[in-house]
């Protein structure tokens, strides 16, 4: 035993330390931490072409279920207005019947007497041009021809199946 040391475990140990120490100071050094950045810039580049796909497919998914639910929306919502102004106008008419004595000649004469503010838009058409019907003025003592009803000049079916010119607007 001249001339070693034993150094037994607590040597051992003090050697790990200095490992760990070192390994830290490693760790903290900027060559370490750029191997780290290049490997997570490596993993992080983008999206793989199969996951765009994947993506891709479910917006497809999605669009083709809401587009026919939007478009369907969107058209009654047209035919409930189209109801609406048809109504509207064939108040007013009734209302210039009664007030005036005889069926007015025309929408315009509505618009001028102001028993409508404007000629409403067709929101089938979108134009303000409707299939204005003559009809025997029954109001007038002089019985001429009177504005009776108004229809729409849209062609096609509602989603109900009635045309858009039928008595059922």
């Amino acid at each position: 035993m001249t001339g070693k040391i034993k150094t037994g475990r607590r040597g051992d140990e003090e050697t790990r330390r200095k490992g760990f120490r070192m390994s830290i100071l490693n760790l903290n050094s900027g060559a370490f931490k750029s191997q780290v950045a290049n490997r997570k810039s490596q993993m992080q580049a983008g999206f793989s072409i199969l996951e765009l796909m994947i993506a891709m497919f479910i917006l497809i998914i999605l669009l083709s279920v809401a587009l026919p639910a939007y478009q369907r929306t969107v058209q009654h919502a047209k035919e409930t207005v189209l109801k609406e102004n048809l109504w509207q106008m064939r108040r007013a008419i009734d209302q210039y019947g009664s007030d005036k004595g005889k069926l007015p000649q025309s929408l315009d004469d509505l618009v001028t007497s102001k028993y409508l503010h404007e000629k409403p838009i067709d929101p089938i058409t979108e134009k303000r041009e409707w299939n204005e019907v003559m009809g025997e003025d029954n109001t007038s003592p002089d019985g001429g021809q009177g504005l009776v009803n108004v229809k729409s000049l849209a062609e096609g079916t509602d989603s109900d199946g009635n045309t858009y010119d039928s008595d059922a607007y």
